[in-house]
């Protein structure tokens, strides 16, 4: 799947931010969610399992109800004791097979039925929790916005938490109608309605139909950044001001709620990519994600899957597992990716120590009340208070150490919300908030209850020392607002996911990374202490990789415009060969967990640059049977593959392929000491009819890399050409453990076509 507006609305968004999932989730919901009736002790060990069933071969020409039936005749009978049905919900387009509440032996029994495939017991799913126009340079001369349209005719349909419908982002009075193929349904409770730039608008909860209304802020958020409207006037709390717009302005949005509080389950989420696919969406925006487990279980995996064979481009936020590394979702290779990273936006409150000391945090929240010449004591309630003390939380500080005093606290995995009301309810008159060590230097603007700063890990242990080495610490906050040309940027979020992936071979994940920290969205509600009344136009700042996904979503649906007759594979290719690995000043981008370089395991190939993914050259392509090899390398057994893939696979008839076979954009492969591989990558020219390529390769540390050939010439468009690549370790002392990473990149008159390069010596 994000950190929210703030790291408030990160665990508030359940945005999967920390190092580790546990801590924001109780660990009774990482286990399967067990279905039970306390009246009935024949129902006590119901579960809700996803089934994978083989399907008539006249299924396509199957009623829906028809469909229906076949699947309840797997099961022992039609209702449970209750009265309830069993099956919760049927699939054919997202999976073939349906949803149903069963025993362990009643399952055992399934087994045995001609047919059956393979269950997986339903796992929960989670949410990860505007500028960037400018950022991003849509909005120049000859750039993706102007080319493209802005997306229009292009439908995004977002699987989230529903809609704001009357948030002036989603208005459709100066968009055109939706497209003559589409058949979704509007399920908004009156006097809201869809229109023409919010096309459709349904819920999945089991067998309830809820409304499907935002109520938490999530879906707004990422439905905005992906294709929201023009609104002029976007602003937090007097900051960010501007005329605020979704990545692709002129897109429809198709909305499919199935997250409720924040979480959702694995049956609702394919019933929503069900329904997404059936209705004839083109960009499938999905900021969710799962612990991560093999393909075949992976729900978001085995529906992109089935997206990417009906032409429907996935593109997915990686997690807020970071900085620990292999916590990562959604990493099947047919997926997009996405990371998050930086802008150079800052709304920006510093930090005067009373020796003079300046260190700049930031917080939305900067009331014109507050004295900035004043020097008020600075207290650390939690460096010998309660454990409880230290990060703030509620109840946790006392009146008598607190109050009229600046209140320095600690991040941890709960609310910043919460904990600057715990310093206000005490009576604090402001507070400063510092990182952990692997929140590194990635901050926040958080619409506070009181006058506050969010610095970074380095500049809190500055505070600490000064605290702890001066008799009677004092500080003030100085408000300074929106500034711009923070450096280095764009550098990746210290919460964004990192690989290497565990579950998918090799493949390098995240693909890429765009904005993903502060980003001015659409929000339900009113922000901030001192509210006004507004009820429509209601923005706020959020940070997660929910809210990079939706920026590449935007991009794909005017890639997709463009380029109507890409595969999803050749959109993604276009974009990773394009993005760049250096920062707005010529250096590496770099990792905001602790300031060094960003490696390819944080940024995959690099940050997104959408103008030139309009035009990059050539294109690795794929289609979606050549998985096929790929997922029988992976050890899967037959019935595993015919569960992502949706059709008949035979593995031991199929040739197969290890990860780092597949034509995909990036390289990443494991060596040993005196080892060489070779693999073979096949590019198509989408650029100039006749052109010819020159090879550039930055040789990993301690390997050799020969490509044949050195050179690629073509004579005309769809031409495809293929290379090899040998790697070899160089003789030398053992690079055991360590990881080495390079690029190998085709240069043309036009283009630059650039693919990284990660080695792993094991």
């Amino acid at each position: 799947m994000d950190r929210g507006s703030s790291q408030t609305i990160v665990c508030h968004l359940a945005l999967i931010f920390l190092p580790f999932i546990i801590h924001c989730l109780p660990r009774a919901n990482l286990s399967p969610i067990a279905i039970t009736d306390h009246h009935n002790p024949n129902e006590i060990q119901l579960q809700t399992y996803i089934v994978h069933v083989q399907e008539p071969t006249s299924i396509s020409k199957l009623t829906t109800e028809r469909c229906h039936e076949w699947h309840k005749s797997f099961l022992p009978n039609a209702t449970l004791d209750s009265g309830e049905p069993r099956i919760i919900h049927s699939y054919h387009r997202a999976i073939t097979g349906f949803a149903a509440k069963l025993t362990p032996q009643e399952l055992v029994l399934m087994r045995s039925r001609d047919g059956f495939i393979l269950a997986h017991s339903e796992k929960p799913t989670f949410l990860f929790t505007t500028y960037t126009p400018d950022f991003l340079a849509l909005k120049h001369w000859g750039s993706l916005w102007p080319e493209s349209s802005h997306g229009e005719g292009i439908i995004i349909g977002v699987i989230d938490t529903g809609i704001h419908p009357t948030h002036p982002s989603f208005d459709g009075k100066s968009m055109p109608d939706h497209p003559i193929k589409w058949r979704g349904r509007c399920d908004l409770p009156p006097p809201a309605n869809c229109n023409n730039k919010l096309i459709a608008a349904t819920a999945f909860k089991g067998q309830l139909k809820p409304s499907p209304v935002d109520k938490g802020g999530h879906g707004s958020v990422t439905a905005s950044i992906s294709a929201g409207n023009f609104v002029h006037g976007a602003q937090v709390l007097g900051n960010a001001n501007g005329t605020a717009s979704g990545t692709a302005p002129r897109a429809h949005l198709a909305i499919y709620k199935a997250y409720y509080n924040n979480y959702g389950v694995e049956g609702d989420l394919l019933a929503a990519i069900e329904q997404a696919i059936s209705d004839g969406v083109d960009i499938l925006s999905m900021s969710i994600g799962q612990e991560p487990k093999p393909l075949y279980e992976s729900s978001v995996a085995k529906g992109s899957f089935s997206a990417i064979r009906n032409n429907i481009f996935p593109c997915c936020a990686v997690g807020n597992f970071g900085p620990v590394p292999s916590i990562l979702s959604n990493d099947a290779p047919w997926c997009l990716s996405v990371g998050a990273a930086t802008v150079d936006r800052r709304i920006r409150v510093t930090v005067r120590l009373g020796n003079g000391m300046e260190m700049d945090g930031e917080s939305s929240y900067q009331p014109d009340t507050f004295d900035s010449k004043l020097m008020l004591p600075l207290v650390f309630p939690g460096d010998r208070g309660p454990p409880e003390a230290l990060n703030c939380q509620t109840g946790s500080l006392r009146r008598s150490v607190v109050s009229g005093k600046i209140v320095l606290c600690v991040t941890d995995e709960y609310e910043n919300l919460e904990r600057s009301k715990a310093v206000k309810t005490a009576g604090g008159a402001a507070m400063i908030l510092m990182n952990r060590l692997p929140d590194g230097y990635t901050t926040n603007a958080d619409p506070h209850s009181l006058p506050a700063s969010h610095v970074s890990h380095a500049d809190g242990q500055k505070i600490q020392a000064y605290i702890r080495t001066t008799p009677n610490p004092t500080a003030t906050l100085i408000f300074k607002g929106t500034q711009f040309g923070a450096r280095p940027t764009p550098a990746v979020a210290s919460f964004s996911s990192r690989g290497p992936s565990l579950n998918n071979g090799g493949i390098l994940k995240p693909d890429v990374v765009a904005p993903g920290v502060n980003i001015l969205a659409a929000w339900p509600t009113e922000v901030g202490p001192n509210k006004k009344g507004n009820s429509s136009s209601t923005f706020n700042f959020a940070s997660g990789t929910s809210m990079a996904a939706p920026h590449v979503s935007g991009i794909a649906a005017m890639l997709k415009k463009l380029k109507p007759e890409w595969s999803p594979a050749a959109i993604k290719s276009a974009i990773m060969t394009t993005s760049y690995a250096r920062d707005r000043h010529g250096n590496a981008i770099t990792d905001q967990n602790g300031g060094g370089n960003a490696s390819f395991f944080a940024m995959g190939a690099g940050h997104v640059n959408p103008s030139k993914a309009a035009d990059p050259g050539l294109v690795y392509d794929l289609q979606w049977q050549d998985y096929i090899p790929y997922l029988c390398g992976l050890g899967y057994t037959n019935d595993q593959v015919m569960a992502v893939i949706k059709d008949t696979a035979d593995c031991s008839n199929i040739k197969k392929i290890i990860a780092e076979e597949l034509n995909y954009p990036s390289i990443a492969l494991t060596l040993k000491t005196g080892e060489s591989k070779t693999i073979s990558r096949t590019v198509t020219n989408v650029g100039e009819t006749s052109s010819k390529y020159r090879l550039e390769i930055e040789e990993p540390n301690g390997v050799h890399v020969n490509v044949t050939p050195e050179s690629l010439q073509f004579s005309g468009l769809k031409q495809m050409e293929t290379f090899s690549v040998k790697l070899s370790v160089k003789s030398g002392p053992s690079r055991k453990g360590q990881v080495s990473e390079g690029s190998l990149t085709w240069i043309s008159e036009f283009y630059v076509v650039r693919s990284p390069i990660s080695i792993s010596f094991t």
